[in-house]
């Protein structure tokens, strides 16, 4: 079943250069990348994002730290995406993500992992509007 997710590849990822691995990745695992828009996020736009975290003791620092430089959002497709990019991230703790996957080989940080994503097709509804006329979503 074709499916849609969103992808956020964090500053971290932006800095250290590592945008085309990533994408790469996604791509070489079958995905069609549908829209990708750079931008530095707002506060409003990070606590939008992350309000499923509000009043958890990290969500200031998930908030600071996506908004701390550019992020990579992007809309990607593909059979069981949201499944498939989840797998392909791994753990959300680098130490903890098995090899292979991008938080594994790549991630340094807890907090500040790489990549985002969204984990149902209730959170790609409501995240994916966030960044996205609706329009570039179901077009």
């Amino acid at each position: 079943m074709s499916e849609r997710t969103l992808v956020i590849l964090k500053p971290s990822a932006v800095e250290r250069k590592l945008v085309g691995e990533i994408i790469g990745r996604l791509e070489r695992k079958g995905l069609r990348l549908l829209q990708a828009r750079m931008l530095k996020m707002s506060k409003d736009e990070a606590e939008r994002l992350y309000s499923v975290h509000r009043g958890k003791p990290f969500y200031d620092d998930l908030v600071r730290t996506i908004t701390s430089g550019s992020v990579i959002v992007m809309i990607w497709e593909g059979r069981s995406a949201i499944e498939v990019v989840r797998r392909l991230m791994g753990s959300t703790d680098p130490v903890k993500a098995e090899p292979g996957t991008i938080r594994g080989d790549l991630g340094l940080d807890l907090t500040d992992n790489l990549i985002h994503a969204s984990d149902s097709v209730e959170s790609f509804e409501r995240e994916g509007r966030i960044f996205f006329k609706e329009e570039e979503i179901n077009g």
